[in-house]
């Protein structure tokens, strides 16, 4: 696996990205936080962006089962740089109408860009490979984003906020020049045109997912994860408030990211031992324990104990959940699926995040965090209850975890 460059070019493009991702993303808060006071109208402008690339969704998903993935991430990542000058226009006219822009641009080159990525990773490496590669990604991302976070705060310091969006651009130029270096043996699908009717859209990927339950069932608890997830930016700015402390940012981003690699790291290790619904079960009850401890959020241990729950237990979900969509689903409808798997993490996503808004305005982090947690663990034992009535498993042989 690790002869192959194609493997080390995603990886080191998917760091490169990461840090300009995170430059951005920081600079995104304090550009909002400067101009905008309503935590709901917050999550209102990130919902804007991400309700763009939902509808690009499904023509995403056709044009990577269609065309070589790598053409699509070059259009996305073209994309993408292009998205970063109007954010700079933003900051130079103090208007959020840029960013707003900003926003859609950048989640539209999202809605192609992680399809095409997540559709490579099985014509690049073996099955057998899969969950410790997926495990090497998300470890990779993870680092970036701490590195990437902690350079987007000391940078806001020192220099004026457009020099992240420049250091954000520079990123997306050498991941694009990278792409552009990338072998990928497509001719491991079935002939795509002959696989699908173009104007079938998900038509074709739903039956698929109907037809394997576990691949619907880790769908689903995907809201899990999500209930943290959507809104986790907007619930650090409260934190930090709640505890008058700017420092409390970086402690919580970096615990949940180192912890979240530690999980990731011993994730084929705790899938060797346990069956991978048994992992996706016990991770989802750890974070819905670690939403509800956010209900004592003004003590700082205990929040930095939340973050480090939360993030050793996500990266357990993450890469098993990756490992059975890639090895569940047929490759010739990976592009479709990851593109649906897309689309459905952004409505999700949106509809939180919005809520998560509206929340902290009228109850605050500490009652939403109750809701929210219960929420999380009554899911994971309804969908346990699903699993132990239908009889979901998943056979090692099958997916050689």
């Amino acid at each position: 696996m690790w002869r192959n460059k194609s493997i080390w070019i995603l990886l080191t493009g998917d760091f490169i990205a990461g840090l300009g991702l995170w430059l951005g993303l920081i600079g995104d808060l304090e550009f909002m936080q400067k101009t905008i006071a309503s935590d709901f109208l917050k999550s209102l402008i990130m919902a804007i962006g991400l309700l763009a690339g939902l509808v690009f969704g499904p023509y995403a998903g056709r044009l990577t089962d269609q065309i070589s993935k790598k053409k699509v991430m070059l259009i996305a990542g073209l994309v993408r740089m292009i998205s970063v000058l109007f954010m700079l226009v933003a900051i130079s006219t103090g208007s959020i109408w840029w960013m707003v822009l900003f926003l859609v641009l950048f989640q539209i080159s999202a809605a192609f860009y992680f399809p095409a990525l997540q559709a490579s990773l099985p014509l690049v490496a073996s099955d057998k490979d899969l969950l410790q590669l997926n495990a090497i990604f998300m470890n990779v991302s993870t680092l970036s984003r701490i590195i990437g976070a902690a350079l987007g705060g000391f940078l806001l310091v020192v220099l004026p906020l457009s020099f992240l969006y420049v250091g954000s651009l520079a990123a997306y130029v050498v991941l694009f020049i990278l792409t552009f270096f990338l072998n990928i043996e497509e001719n491991k699908i079935v002939p795509l045109r002959k696989a699908f009717d173009e104007d079938t859209g998900f038509n074709e990927v739903l039956p698929v997912i109907k037809n394997t339950p576990i691949v619907l069932l880790t769908l689903i608890i995907t809201i899990v994860p999500a209930l943290f997830l959507s809104g986790v930016n907007l619930m650090v700015i409260n934190i930090s408030e709640i505890q008058e402390s700017a420092a409390i940012k970086g402690w919580v981003y970096a615990a949940e990211g180192i912890s979240f690699m530690i999980g990731a790291i011993s994730a084929r290790k705790i899938n060797n031992q346990l069956s991978s619904y048994t992992v996706l079960f016990g991770s989802s009850f750890l974070i819905g324990l670690s939403q509800l401890l956010l209900y004592f959020a003004a003590n700082p241990l205990l929040t930095v104990f939340a973050f480090l729950l939360f993030g050793f237990s996500a990266g357990s979900f993450f890469p098993t959940a990756a490992t059975i969509f890639q090895t569940q689903v047929p490759k010739a409808f990976h592009g479709r699926f990851f593109s649906f798997q897309n689309m459905l993490d952004r409505v999700t996503y949106q509809i939180i995040l919005l809520l998560t808004g509206l929340l902290l305005d009228v109850i605050g982090l500490q009652i939403m965090s109750l809701i929210f947690g219960s929420i999380s663990i009554l899911l994971t034992v309804i969908f346990y209850g699903w699993n132990r009535k239908s009889g979901i498993l998943i056979k090692q042989r099958e997916i050689e975890l």
